[in-house]
């Protein structure tokens, strides 16, 4: 769908820019620093049409840490996080950073040396809005990134693209299979859905 694809995109600029972040980094410096690994790992696979399990657990373990999962996963959930144990937190927020990966990680695999450009980072206590250009050719394409500082400092809690929220994507996403069965409903798709993308590999 064309919001999902939206999100999609700007991970993938995400990935193209991120740092090794250090709690002292402020938000611009921390989305504008540019991966090697990632971008090492996509340069030398010999099939550059896919991402292998050990291409994803590379880019997994980098991005460790620099996505605030628990509070994406919580807002895109929406009211049913807050009936769930703090366990089946644990359990969904898991289950929705695999998601997540696996999605993006598809597209990421289609990397073809886009440009991305940054804008001074708006700050407001705490939180901080950055602006970015993804260059694809002739092709600019807006992408706003929403991090929070914590204890062991930036973190993406939200990413919009052409105005599209990734957080609210997900959100409307999941509301359609809530409203039809319920968080089991949910969590058995999205569980079935990562099966798929495995089967791949």
């Amino acid at each position: 769908m064309k919001l999902m694809k939206h999100a999609i995109t700007a991970l993938f600029a995400l990935l193209l820019s991120m740092p090794a972040w250090a709690a002292d980094s402020g938000p611009k410096a921390a989305i504008e620093s540019t991966v090697t690994e990632i971008i090492h790992v996509l340069d030398v696979r010999a099939d550059k049409t896919r991402l292998t399990p050990a291409d994803r657990e590379v880019i997994s373990k980098t991005v460790e840490g620099k996505f605030g999962y628990a509070a994406m996963a919580k807002r895109s959930l929406g009211k049913p996080w807050n009936d769930l144990k703090k366990d089946e937190q644990v359990h969904f927020t898991a289950v929705f950073r695999e998601h997540l990966e696996r999605s993006y990680g598809d597209q990421l695999s289609k990397y073809k040396g886009q440009t991305v450009t940054f804008a001074d980072a708006e700050m407001k206590g705490d939180k901080a809005r950055v602006m970015s250009k993804v260059i694809d050719g002739s092709r600019e394409t807006p992408v706003e990134y929403s991090l929070y500082q914590t204890a062991t400092g930036w973190q993406v809690y939200d990413i919009r693209i052409e105005g599209s929220s990734m957080v609210r994507t997900f959100y409307q996403d999941f509301q359609s299979t809530l409203d039809k069965g319920g968080y089991p409903e949910l969590l058995k798709t999205l569980e079935e859905k990562i099966a798929k993308h495995k089967e791949k590999d």
